[in-house]
């Protein structure tokens, strides 16, 4: 409960929790950037490379299109995302992350405010059942509370659209 690995899950659920109550998109992404630099470590001291290499390319896309939302761009960390995936995947668990990465990837190159958020939480919730089945206790608090707070996030963007 308490080891490196978990206390890194517990950093990331902080992050990720500031993250998505950001209505701001690149406050959003810098803050996602933030969150998965701790989930790299905690995924690598709980074994899982998949997960890993999934982050380690979330946190490459959360920066990169702050910069560059171009189709290009998306395409290739999709293809890197599904790649890597493919390359370390050690069963049908490791398609969870994968599948996450990628949709989060298009979310944040082809979409903005509410459609990316309410996409990023399909993503949301692969990770909450990979993070369940892997023992991740940060992770699935996280993917819990990132559900509640992107759903709380996407509701004032509708309800500031709506006016």
């Amino acid at each position: 409960m308490f080891s490196l690995a978990q206390l890194l899950g517990y950093a990331a659920f902080v992050l990720g929790v500031v993250c998505f109550a950001q209505t701001d998109d690149r406050r959003f992404k810098l803050f996602m950037a933030a969150e998965c630099a701790a989930y790299i470590g905690h995924f690598a001291l709980l074994g899982q490379p998949t997960a890993m290499a999934s982050t380690t390319v979330s946190l490459l896309r959360s920066l990169a299109s702050i910069k560059a939302r171009t189709p290009a761009v998306g395409v290739f960390f999709i293809l890197l995302s599904a790649g890597l995936g493919v390359w370390l995947m050690k069963g049908w668990l490791s398609l969870l992350p994968i599948v996450a990465s990628c949709i989060g990837t298009f979310s944040l190159f082809f979409l903005h405010g509410l459609r990316m958020r309410a996409l990023m939480l399909v993503g949301t919730g692969l990770w909450l059942v990979n993070n369940l089945l892997v023992g991740s206790i940060g992770g699935t608090l996280l993917e819990g509370v990132l559900m509640v707070t992107n759903v709380r996030t996407c509701w004032v963007l509708w309800r500031g659209a709506s006016r």
